[in-house]
């Protein structure tokens, strides 16, 4: 049941934020500084951040520059033993692990893979990406299972680690290359370093999860028997895991692997993410997708290898063929591939093959964009003045006659509020005054938009939106994350940012939830869409730009696209599942009670699945955040701006703080939806 000191507590932090909002809108004129904060005010956050660092650097530069040769060592050597090996014997090695895992169907997709990726001419650059990924794999992976054993064994460590996990997971990937090129300079060590960085919270999660949900019966016998701590570890407790385990190897390679362009932005490795990266800034839309498409196969092939083995580990079940045997057979292969590839086969290139694709698609692109111009530019132009510019300036200032064909006078806008306030009014005496607190406010946010609503109104909001979620923890986080936001200076890219993640997440919830719906209702649609939503998960995010780019250029409504290319995939497979996952008794009881089809979706599968719904939409938020970077390389403003400004610059200050701000508002959020949740399933329960 509701707690009812917290709901009128609740109450009164809506309406506490309906009248700041209120009086700072009326006020804002004779005000100016609700809307800007002085620049006087703000705080040299990052300015200090920098004094730190060179301080650092003044004084460990040589044990840097010590550990980036050690890293670059093994990097290298890695990336030139592998390409003193024949692409055709590295093929047999990479479709037999194919086969181990996932059976003739995978070790078919793998063939075809890597033929394609030498006939391309990338069959180089991919090496290098694998040497990469090669190094920075087992990083991750050591520094992930530590921390994850220890927030298993000791409940403060995983205090202390948690929020930790929560920030790497999510300050954008650019946000970790800013201050490692201070430390380390540029190279491909950053990009490393980086990468490993940003796998290791997967890693550390499953381990600890894996060794939580060891069963207690497994201790008692382990202790019974007179094992020692750290044989009950090796012994029963990691081979109990050892599914969980593999699923995190799972998630930290595609964590690695999702940033090697990223880590091609610093250079020095000549990867297939920087082929990427190269060709989108000549606007070489051919070369640059079959560049993509070649990091997506490799995504692919990992995610389907390790997902195999994890699958083999939870079901106990092995090849026929024994492990040893299946080594031997397939190093005989390679050994008779690599003497055959000796009398000429590994001298045809590419070029010789013919497959040269890229000036096709080049030309197939620059007639399909004449073609469907037109369109794109009535897509483009409606979303921007119809939707992104009311949600960024508010009704007051994107309705004109040049956009919508009238003025938004005095009157009208007089109307509107009067409208507003009905709403209120007749939400709060039908439903209760916390709902029509809520209406009065998105009113206000609908006639000024995230940028034109004085700083205060935003934060009271927040606070308020977090008290009711989860009490004063919650509401004390947003407040102080936009404080320390509105101090450093970061206000107007951090509104910027929130406004385009906010569009993106609301066309997710409406276009990705109903596209759930019709998955859940028909096992067609759903066929179809799978593995749509399989590519959009495990094709690397700077990927999703190529297209983006090659019809819309740069700009707000590109950034737009790739957010929600990114974000849409959770709130899909969330609603989907939800619906599908309600009782058939429920369903059974709804039908028998006469109720319609959409009856019964709105009245009982939908209410049942809201818990499912809210994961989706929670996860939703975060793959948007998460996306701010990456779309700030398509023209997009705001935090993740920031951040690659800062990149180019080597401002570890500006990169880190901005960073922080994003990871922080993702944080805030996070815990808003998960306290929410539990504050609902409280109220469900009896």
């Amino acid at each position: 049941m509701a707690d009812p000191v917290q709901s009128r507590r609740a109450l009164a932090g809506f309406l506490g934020a309906v009248v700041l909002t209120v009086c700072a809108l009326l006020l804002r004129s004779q005000l100016p500084w609700i809307l800007t904060f002085p620049a006087q005010w703000t705080v040299a956050f990052s300015e200090m951040i920098n004094v730190v660092i060179g301080a650092l650097l003044d004084v460990a530069s040589p044990l840097f520059r010590a550990l980036s040769a050690c890293l670059e060592w093994p990097m290298r050597a890695i990336r030139d033993g592998l390409q003193a090996v024949p692409w055709q014997v590295l093929t047999v090695a990479f479709v037999a692990v194919a086969l181990r895992a996932g059976g003739v169907k995978l070790a078919l997709f793998c063939a075809v893979s890597s033929v394609y990726i030498h006939i391309s001419g990338y069959w180089v650059e991919s090496l290098n990406s694998v040497a990469l990924v090669s190094v920075a794999f087992p990083l991750s992976m050591l520094a992930g299972l530590g921390i994850g054993i220890m927030m298993n064994k000791s409940r403060r460590l995983s205090m202390v680690f948690t929020p930790m996990l929560d920030f790497m997971q999510t300050a954008p990937a650019f946000a970790y290359l800013v201050p490692l090129i201070v430390l380390f300079g540029f190279g491909p060590v950053v990009g490393l370093i980086a990468s490993a960085i940003y796998a290791i919270p997967p890693m550390a999660r499953n381990t600890k999860l894996g060794l939580d949900l060891v069963p207690e019966d497994l201790h008692e016998v382990a202790a019974m028997t007179g094992c020692s701590p750290s044989k009950r570890f090796w012994l029963i407790e990691v081979p109990t895991a050892l599914p969980q385990l593999l699923i995190g190897l799972n998630q930290t390679i595609m964590a690695v692997l999702s940033m090697v362009v990223f880590a091609a932005i610093i250079g020095g490795f000549e990867d297939i993410g920087w082929e990427v990266l190269r060709n989108m800034r000549r606007a070489q839309f051919g070369e640059s997708l079959m560049a993509g498409v070649i990091i997506t196969l490799i995504a692919i092939l990992l995610d389907r290898i390790t997902r195999g083995f994890a699958l083999q580990a939870r079901s106990h079940t092995a090849p026929a063929t024994s492990l040893s045997r299946f080594a031997l057979i397939t190093l005989g292969i390679m050994a008779v591939v690599w003497e055959l590839s000796l009398t000429g086969l590994a001298q045809i290139g590419p070029a010789e093959r013919g497959f040269t694709p890229a000036d096709q698609i080049n030309s197939f692109v620059a007639s399909l964009s004449v073609s469907v111009g037109s369109f794109t530019d009535w897509l483009k132009t409606s979303a921007i003045y119809y939707f992104l510019l009311p949600v960024r300036i508010g009704l007051e200032k994107a309705v004109s006659p040049f956009t919508w064909g009238f003025a938004f006078t005095p009157a009208l806008q007089l109307g509107y509020w009067g409208l507003v306030a009905l709403i209120g009014a007749l939400l709060a005496w039908r439903q209760s005054l916390l709902a029509g607190s809520v209406a009065v406010l998105v009113g206000a946010f609908l006639f000024t938009g995230t940028t034109g609503l004085p700083w205060p109104a935003t934060i009271a909001i927040a606070s308020a939106t977090g008290f009711w979620a989860g009490g004063w923890r919650v509401a004390l986080l947003w407040a102080g994350t936009l404080g320390v936001i509105l101090l450093a200076g970061l206000w107007a890219p951090a509104m910027f940012s929130v406004y385009i993640c906010l569009s993106a997440i609301a066309f997710c919830i409406v276009v990705g939830g109903g596209i759930g719906v019709l998955a859940a209702q028909s096992d067609a649609v759903s066929a179809v869409i799978r593995p749509i939503l399989d590519l959009l998960q495990t094709i690397p995010p700077f990927v999703l730009l190529i297209p983006v780019v090659m019809f819309f250029q740069v700009g707000d409504f590109s950034a737009f696209l790739a957010i929600i290319s990114y974000a849409i995939a959770p709130m899909i497979r969330y609603t989907e599942r939800g619906l599908r996952d309600v009782p058939n008794t429920m369903i059974e009881a709804g039908i028998s009670t006469g109720c319609t089809p959409l009856q019964l979706l709105f009245l009982v599968k939908l209410p049942t699945a809201q818990r499912q719904i809210m994961l989706g939409i929670n996860q939703a938020v975060m793959y948007a955040l998460a996306m701010l970077a990456v779309a700030a390389l398509v023209g997009s403003r705001g935090l993740g701006q920031e951040v690659y400004v800062a990149l180019g610059k080597a401002d570890a200050g500006l990169g880190i703080m901005a960073g922080c701000a994003i990871a922080a508002i993702a944080i805030c959020v996070d815990r808003t939806f998960v306290s929410a949740l539990a504050r609902q399933q409280g109220q469900a329960a009896p």
